[in-house]
């Protein structure tokens, strides 16, 4: 799953030899499949509301092993197109009850380490499964690598079948009860938070590249390997989230985000150098990992009995910010601004996500100043 959202930037050149159309599809590709994400999300969850953790997981496997299946078939540029946009569908859904599934699994108070363990192969997959992808499809052509990946899935399900004990449904539950939680206006500022405080890191991601080539004057060969201290990065920040998660859901994406403005202001100041470039490479994925698994939790908690639906917009607003931190960090590069000029857009994003983190902590006191007293309630709670 981590390998899918990202994989067409390394095999485009495989589906068309006119260099000049390359980056523009690769766009295209991956717009789209993030427009999948971004409409399955919200629909799948609504609409099955009733079905089981582990029949939407063995669903959403199967859809993903034939629209990749698909993906590898086609025979023309917008027949993959349609079959990444089939593959983004269940993306969120399925990802967001893999979080739900760990932490019931763990047993109570590990939210935080459920989700970690669920996005961990997401941060694994940027440190190994996309290099390893594109060197596939260089050898033996992108279809393969689409094969391969569907492969990857069926083998999935069929673990899933054997060893994941069944949960049961939910046939209390209803579309018009997932619907009423998109009334609630704190899980939209979670999603905002999420959309935004992750963007910076995309604006980054997106163009580390052109850092490390045409800013600092690396050869191309050591791109690969600023990637992966990128995702090493995550895989670090992911865990440790995940941990102060459990600890302090709020302070938690509080102090990450502020921590991740800071790693990116870093970053646009100082990484000028092979060195300097690496070690904030570093800092930058792990301080936004870092936050990571708290906001998950808590657009989970806040959705309250939707929990399904506020684990799978969590990967919507994921997606968001995927497609919003490249697009933004685009615009401030070619305003002239810079190759590094992203670190600071970053930051902004991030101081952005917090302030939207602070303003759901308020409208959640507010709600309960209407229900309880809370005159008694201290600043330092809304942290608890």
């Amino acid at each position: 799953m981590g390998v899918l959202p990202d994989i067409a930037r390394g095999l485009l050149p495989g589906y068309d030899e006119n260099p000049t159309q390359v980056i523009a599809q690769a766009g295209t590709l991956i717009s789209i499949y993030a427009l999948g994400v971004v409409v399955g999300a919200p629909v799948i969850a609504i609409l099955f509301a009733r079905m089981s953790q582990t029949m939407l997981i063995r669903w959403s496997l199967g859809v993903l092993v034939l629209a990749t299946l698909g993906s590898a078939i086609m025979p023309t540029f917008w027949s993959v197109a349609a079959f990444r946009f089939a593959s983004g569908l269940p993306h969120g859904i399925y990802l967001g009850t893999a979080a739900l599934l760990a932490a019931q699994l763990l047993g109570p108070g590990n939210m935080g380490k459920g989700i970690a363990i669920s996005m961990s192969g997401l941060t694994i997959a940027n440190v190994i499964g996309v290099p390893l992808s594109t060197v596939l499809g260089q050898q033996f052509g992108w279809r393969w690598v689409y094969v391969v990946v569907a492969a990857v899935f069926a083998v999935t399900l069929l673990l899933i079948v054997l060893f994941v004990p069944a949960t049961p449904g939910n046939p209390g539950r209803s579309a018009r009860h997932e619907v009423r939680a998109l009334a609630n206006p704190r899980v939209w500022l979670m999603v905002g938070a999420t959309a935004i405080g992750f963007g910076g890191f995309f604006a980054v991601y997106s163009y580390i590249a052109d850092v490390t080539t045409r800013e600092i004057g690396l050869a191309p060969s050591m791109v690969p390997w600023v990637t992966a201290v990128l995702g090493l990065g995550m895989v670090v920040g992911n865990w440790i989230g995940g941990l102060l998660a459990d600890k302090n859901m709020r302070m938690a994406a509080l102090l990450g985000l502020a921590v991740s403005a800071t790693a990116f202001v870093l970053y646009a100041a100082f990484a000028r150098t092979p060195v300097s470039l690496f070690l904030l490479a570093f800092l930058v994925s792990t301080a936004t990992m870092t936050f990571s698994p708290a906001l998950s939790a808590r657009l989970i908690r806040v959705s309250n009995e939707a929990r399904l639906l506020g684990a799978a917009m969590n990967h919507a607003a994921g997606n968001i910010a995927n497609s919003l931190g490249a697009w933004l960090g685009g615009i401030v590069i070619a305003a002239g601004l810079g190759y590094l000029a992203p670190g600071w857009l970053g930051a902004m994003l991030a101081a952005g996500g917090f302030v939207l983190m602070l303003a759901s902590l308020a409208v959640e006191r507010r709600d309960k100043g209407r229900n309880v007293d809370t005159s008694g309630i201290a600043i330092g709670e809304m942290f608890d």
